[in-house]
């Protein structure tokens, strides 16, 4: 049996709900921001029950109904200019308005999560989700073998504000060696608590890629400022710049004493490139992209590579990429399993 919804566009509406209790006295938060709007929009109880789809009688006693619950009136009527919220019931609006307008993100998000679930339960299909990504030579690896995803890379930072605003479904990010509670906005807002789940997918080894033979000696991060040494760097908002400039800030180093900090490129793939074909000494990155382009690498440490989505997100799609992300990196040169954060 084919059923009425294989064919139907798919949409979901979320928003404010919850009451308002005074005393004895429950009013739904929905029914209440329906009558400000309307009101506001029409000037007039008949665009409230227009709204609605009640009469100008049932519109007018409902409104009567929650200026007694609240004990305030709410609209005024003004001759020849129709019918008007209050002091009161504007200030109320307001707050509603508000109110919504700080979580709007939230539900945006929540809302692809839902759609994308429902889609999946009534068509037995599902649309492709928009993952947001800090770069990384296996997850692109990974991603190239398989459909259902479309990848967008950008820094961590960006990445996590996406999914934070509702523009992606997944986040792919690292902060350096430390965990993401830790690690500041907008990382520290990836959690239960935002109604988000956190992947730790695998642990990478960064450090310093550098020249063939390293001609230049360079052992650490002090060594960046020798004389001569060119550096190429990550883009401002990657994680791997961020945990740089922790770096330098730990060694008391100044980013002006280190030729080439403001050359950038967006992908560890581009400075290997860049210190392959000798136009740098030295960049930071990980592992894999050094010995894929034959470049000696000086360890700095290992950090958590992670995927965040929603909480309410069912997708078959990003289990088999966590499960097939996670057995490659098992078996592959600068990874290794991650473990809880």
């Amino acid at each position: 049996m084919k059923n009425s919804s294989d064919g139907a566009d798919i949409a979901v509406a979320l928003g404010l709900g919850g009451t308002v209790r005074i005393g004895g006295n429950a009013l739904a938060v929905s029914d209440l921001t329906v009558m400000f709007e309307a009101i506001g929009r029409t000037g007039s109880v008949q665009g409230f029950a227009d709204a609605l789809g009640l009469s100008y009688r049932a519109a007018w006693a409902r409104l009567q109904a929650y200026e007694a619950a609240l004990g305030r009136p709410l609209v005024r009527k003004t001759r020849g200019h129709g019918t008007a919220l209050t002091e009161f019931g504007t200030a109320l609006a307001e707050a509603f308005s508000a109110a919504a307008f700080g979580l709007e993100a939230g539900f945006v998000r929540e809302t692809r999560a839902v759609e994308q679930r429902l889609r999946r339960l009534l068509t037995g299909r599902a649309g492709a989700l928009t993952l947001a990504a800090s770069h990384d030579p296996l997850v692109i690896e990974v991603l190239s073998e398989g459909g259902g995803i479309d990848l967008s890379v950008m820094g961590s930072s960006a990445a996590v504000e996406r999914l934070l605003d509702g523009s992606a479904d997944v986040a792919g990010f690292h902060c350096g060696t430390r965990a993401s509670a830790a690690a500041g906005p907008p990382f520290s807002a990836v959690g239960a608590g935002a109604g988000l789940t956190l992947h730790p997918l695998f642990e990478r080894e960064q450090g310093l890629l550098l020249a063939p033979g390293n001609p230049r000696g360079i052992n650490g991060v002090a060594d960046l400022t020798k004389d001569g040494v060119r550096y190429v760097n990550r883009q401002k908002g990657s994680g791997t710049r961020d945990w740089f400039d922790r770096m330098l800030v730990e060694a008391d180093l100044q980013p002006g004493a280190i030729q080439g900090y403001a050359v950038e490129e967006f992908t560890h793939q581009a400075v290997a490139a860049v210190i392959a074909c000798g136009a740098a000494d030295a960049g930071l990155g990980v592992r894999a992209a050094a010995e894929r382009l034959g470049l000696d690498f000086v360890t700095l440490g290992w950090e958590t590579y992670y995927l965040a989505a929603s909480r309410a997100l069912d997708a078959p799609v990003l289990d088999a990429l966590i499960a097939a992300i996670r057995e490659r990196a098992g078996r592959s040169s600068g990874y290794r399993a991650a473990r809880s954060d």
